[in-house]
């Protein structure tokens, strides 16, 4: 399996984050406009937590609070589970299983460097899978 840092390579190296001090509504905003399903939440290069779909679901709507009216910092998790760049693909599909998390931040000498997502990993361990049946039916075949 190939380590997360080559993974990385094939994605943008833009942090998507919010502030611990913006609204929920703010980081709504921005998630649907990146199109993506969690966003770090960072003070400056220092990471805090994560806020998710998952998070607004369960700790703003369902509490009934308002996205206006609630910032991020009380609704996020603040329980953050990293992968290393250098550690494979397999071991962080087992990191997010046990935790049960759709996303990673990937964190190299306490820095964050990127973020992958279950899709990435699913992704790219079909395209492994993929590639090896090719390689069995051109073995095969010869």
């Amino acid at each position: 399996m190939r380590p997360i840092k080559q993974l990385l390579e094939g994605k943008s190296r833009d942090i998507i984050s919010v502030s611990p001090h913006a609204s929920v509504f703010d980081a709504l905003k921005i998630l649907a406009e990146t199109d993506v399903g969690a966003l770090l939440v960072m003070e400056g290069d220092r990471m805090l937590g994560v806020f998710s779909e998952r998070d607004y679901a369960r700790r703003v709507v369902l509490q009934g609070k308002s996205s206006r009216d609630t910032l991020v910092r009380e609704v996020m998790t603040d329980r953050i589970v990293c992968v290393q760049p250098n550690q494979t693909v397999e071991e962080a599909m087992a990191m997010m299983t046990e935790v049960r998390c759709r996303h990673l931040p990937v964190v190299e000498h306490g820095r964050v460097i990127g973020v992958v997502s279950i899709g990435d990993l699913v992704k790219e361990i079909i395209s492994e899978q993929e590639f090896l049946i090719q390689q069995l039916e051109t073995y095969i075949t010869q």
